[in-house]
């Protein structure tokens, strides 16, 4: 390939030294990865402790922020009220940022049907902080996820744990016991060990072609049925993201999150399901009482609010509980064997890009490191470097025999590609089975698992494959799109340009002043007021 007594042969046995190390640093994270989904997600779980102890276990405040009709949304709200934890101990706000929102009926309707629940609908503009008298728009910052929640977790019970689940998740009736369990230490037995600070579940997404049930269709204005209705015809090529997203979540994604979070080195959450303690949170957000922030930091505000400036809230959150000390606590656990299950339908290739790139520009500011690397550890950039070590060190080809050729240097990329490919082909298949999983008279068909009657069905070889290429092929390209070529992301319907301190600021967000009434205690609003909507 070269010449190795040439000029340049230092600096290329050097490159092909470190990318040696990095595939070997790959192969061994992917292997830990492998080994902690196929031990937790072969078989059902232990029943957790929790829910029998009754006096001694938390108050769970569970916060589902909503915004739109998604896909399986009745379903996956509905998880939260048939959990087997005591109903004394659950207070459930499900939020939304108006009363126009196509979801709001079907968050009164949850309502209604499960009376039993300390439950309710925490409007946006509605909040007091926000729009009532004394309010304004603007005392909280862009972040549209914190100021949906914002009330909700001012609401909560201060010894309470609260549990952030997104609106589009289904959680399974025994996740919040066994959340509880790991984040307070409960076992079997009455015995306590080492409780963390913060815990969360691994997310799973699953692509369907059914999006929403004929009840929840009802609920619908015309406008969201016009919509459910095209999400229900056939699908052309482009419609085909939810498929790559649900490639991505059960195998690289799937791999490197198990992982990471199993060695411990770094906080790795997404914020799809996420618990900690309240009064945590509100004493690690006091400059006065945590050392790690700057007295600028006082003008945040407390809790959740402290981070409504920053658009990457979930990592920001498990970020500042990991690098903040309090004695007697371990950082961050991940549930093993307990999965956030995402069901989404008819999404475009397009909303797949646009999702990913979000994803990207809002973490290179807060992890930059493990954003400049992350195409190496993809499939078709790894292998590479490891075809390019093998044929370039003479103490790696000689022993093995291998010509240092570019004929074997493409021979071997394509065998680790290949055989990256039957491991993911493994690795998704074993997750979507769902095993782990407990499965009964309410359990949606997309949670009930591929080797389950009723559940999703195992997808063909071909039509997994060519769904493993696309993610593969679009993987490095939307990197250098997101990294190296914009600042700018679109959420909830708004538009933001990420700045260099992880904090954003919204532009074109169309706001108009109104006439706006605060709000009373039964929700009218009596005399006139003017905001900033």
């Amino acid at each position: 390939m070269y010449n190795e007594n040439g000029p340049m042969s230092i600096i290329v046995q050097g490159a092909a030294l470190v990318c040696f190390t990095w595939s070997c640093i790959i192969v061994t994270v992917q292997t830990i990865g492998i080994f902690k989904l196929f031990r937790n997600h072969s078989a059902p779980l232990p029943k957790p402790v929790s829910p029998t102890l009754l006096k001694d276990i938390p108050h769970i405040t569970i916060i589902r922020p909503v915004k739109g009709v998604e896909a399986g949304l009745y379903e996956c709200l509905a998880s939260t009220f048939r959990l087997a934890y005591p109903k004394s101990k659950l207070t459930i706000f499900l939020c939304v940022d108006s009363t126009t929102d196509p979801a709001y009926p079907i968050l009164r309707k949850l309502v209604e049907d499960f009376p039993e629940f300390d439950a309710q609908v925490l409007v946006e503009e509605q909040d007091p902080v926000l729009h009532g008298h004394g309010g304004h728009i603007n005392n909280l910052g862009p972040n549209p996820k914190i100021r949906n929640i914002s009330r909700a977790y001012r609401e909560a019970r201060p010894d309470s744990a609260i549990w952030i689940v997104d609106c589009n998740v289904w959680v399974s009736p025994y996740s919040a016991g066994r959340m509880v369990d790991k984040l307070y230490g409960f076992q079997a037995n009455g015995a306590r060990t080492t409780p963390y600070k913060f815990v969360h579940q691994l997310p799973l997404v699953v692509d369907i072609e059914a999006p929403r049930t004929s009840e929840q269709q009802t609920l619908l204005p015309t406008g969201a049925r016009a919509e459910l209705s095209h999400a229900q015809s056939p699908r052309g090529i482009l419609d085909y993201g939810g498929r790559l997203e649900e490639m991505f979540m059960a195998t690289t994604h799937a791999k490197f999150y198990s992982a990471i979070n199993t060695v411990g080195i770094a906080p790795c959450i997404v914020g799809k399901s996420n618990m900690f303690r309240k009064a945590h949170l509100e004493t690690l957000t006091d400059p006065a009482q945590n050392p790690i922030l700057s007295a600028a930091d006082s003008s945040r505000g407390r809790g959740i609010d402290f981070f409504s400036s920053y658009i990457c809230e979930d990592h920001l959150i498990g970020d500042l509980i990991w690098r903040s000390k309090i004695d007697g606590y371990k950082n961050h656990g991940l549930v093993f064997g307990e999965v956030a299950i995402q069901p989404v339908s008819g999404m475009p290739v397009a909303a797949y890009i646009a999702r990913r790139v979000r994803w990207l520009r809002v973490r290179k500011w807060t992890v930059l490191t493990a954003t400049l690397v992350e195409p190496g550890v993809e499939s078709l950039v790894a292998s590479l470097h490891l075809a390019f070590a093998m044929t370039t060190l003479p103490w790696v080809y000689g022993p093995l025999g291998i010509p240092p050729t570019w004929h074997a240097m493409g021979a071997i990329w394509f065998s680790a590609v290949t055989t990256w490919m039957v491991v993911d082909r493994w690795v998704s298949g074993k997750l979507h089975k769902l095993q782990s999983v407990e499965v009964d008279e309410h359990t949606p068909y997309f949670a009930v698992g591929s080797i389950r009657r009723g559940g999703i069905k195992r997808r063909p070889f071909f039509t997994w494959f060519f769904a493993w290429l696309g993610r593969e092929l679009l993987a490095f390209p939307i990197w250098a799109w997101a990294v190296l070529f914009g600042a700018t992301v679109a959420w909830r319907g708004n538009k933001f340009r990420v700045r260099m301190d992880m904090s954003v600021v919204e532009i074109d967000s169309g706001r108009k002043s109104r006439p706006l009434t605060p709000i009373t205690a039964n929700g009218e609003r009596p005399c006139s007021k003017d905001r900033v909507d």
